[in-house]
């Protein structure tokens, strides 16, 4: 009976130590890894809520990896507030130190405080030049703060050319051309002519750009150099022929906008030009076909809808017009709805 007691004595104890261990709280580090983990297989989210609930939340782990997952969270700015005022409490050069730099560039970056990125992303330089990723962002931030020297040479080294090459002044002004900084643009084109007359590709932005801004002899001029060099350029015949319709001339755009549609028969550009140009010529069935055709590739193309109601028009196809005119009309007001 004694023997009994004490094995029962001991069960009991050792019932209690369990239950004890299991009411222990979760270490700081084991909850750590277990948050990475979450971040890890992309649930940010869970993450967050489970170091949330954690009394030393605000302790520098915590607090550092809590940023860590609202970034991963897509949740910048209170990334950004966590992460800023921790960051350099970490060991200096330490694998989290680093992950924080880089992290909180990508976040400013990211929310549009390029100013602010630009320290952060030209430390990650020291361990990850070769990160295409932060490389382009530090390239496009330092153009968004209006430094284009400093941005083309970021683009030059992702690109691999060297930064006061022809090349490198091409791929920066398209960057530019692509965030609207046109002025910038040109400049980079008209040095990069300068060092390479033929250079593929920068004759053709230089006249894409003219013929926006309604330079339209300027836009032909540099399009017909670029076809000069580049003659298999569809986009460049494409927008010679743009030019030409804006200038009225049907008879010089046909030729232009036939020679792009056979380089490149599955954009619906040229056809609504051509289409265009013949209507106005008078040439019913060819505009017709060609309007198709471009509905065919671009079945939501307002232009070409509204152009073949119009060639129904003057054609006497009263129901065709009403149809293709209202189809036109409500492509407008869908695109009236998205455009802020």
């Amino acid at each position: 009976m004694m023997k009994r007691c004490v094995i029962f004595s001991v069960l009991l104890c050792w019932l209690a130590t369990a239950a004890l261990a299991q009411e222990q709280p979760e270490t700081q580090a084991a909850a750590l890894a277990a948050a990475r983990a979450l971040i890890n297989e992309g649930n940010a989210k869970a993450a967050l809520a489970k170091l949330q609930a954690r009394p030393d939340a605000k302790e520098v782990p915590v607090t550092y990896l809590l940023g860590i997952a609202h970034y991963h969270a897509g949740e910048l700015p209170r990334a950004i507030e966590l992460l800023t005022p921790v960051v350099n409490q970490l060991p200096q050069d330490s694998a989290d130190w680093r992950e924080g730099v880089q992290t909180l560039g990508l976040a400013r970056y990211l929310a549009g405080h390029m100013a602010e990125a630009i320290p952060y992303l030209e430390k990650t330089r020291a361990w990850a030049g070769e990160n295409n990723e932060l490389t382009y962002a530090l390239g496009m931030a330092y153009i968004q703060t209006r430094q284009p020297a400093q941005g083309r040479a970021n683009l030059a080294r992702m690109f691999r050319v060297a930064p006061e090459s022809a090349a490198a002044h091409l791929v920066t002004a398209q960057m530019m051309i692509r965030l609207e900084f046109e002025e910038f643009a040109e400049a980079e084109l008209k040095q990069a002519i300068e060092k390479d007359p033929k250079l593929p590709q920068a004759h053709y932005l230089l006249g894409q750009m003219a013929i926006y801004r309604a330079r339209y002899d300027e836009g032909v001029s540099l399009l017909t150099q670029e076809l000069a060099l580049n003659p298999g350029n569809a986009m460049a015949y494409y927008k010679l022929g743009d030019a030409y319709t804006r200038q009225l001339k049907w008879d010089e755009a046909i030729p232009a906008l036939q020679k792009s549609v056979w380089l490149n028969p599955y954009y619906s550009g040229p056809y609504i030009l051509l289409g265009k140009s013949y209507l106005k010529k008078k040439n019913f069935a060819t505009a017709e076909g060609m309007l198709k055709r471009a509905i065919q590739f671009d079945p939501n193309n307002k232009s070409a809808h509204y152009l073949l109601g119009q060639l129904y028009q003057q054609t006497g196809r009263a129901e065709d017009a009403k149809r293709e005119l209202a189809l036109a009309e409500k492509l407008q007001n869908n695109l009236d709805k998205i455009e802020p």
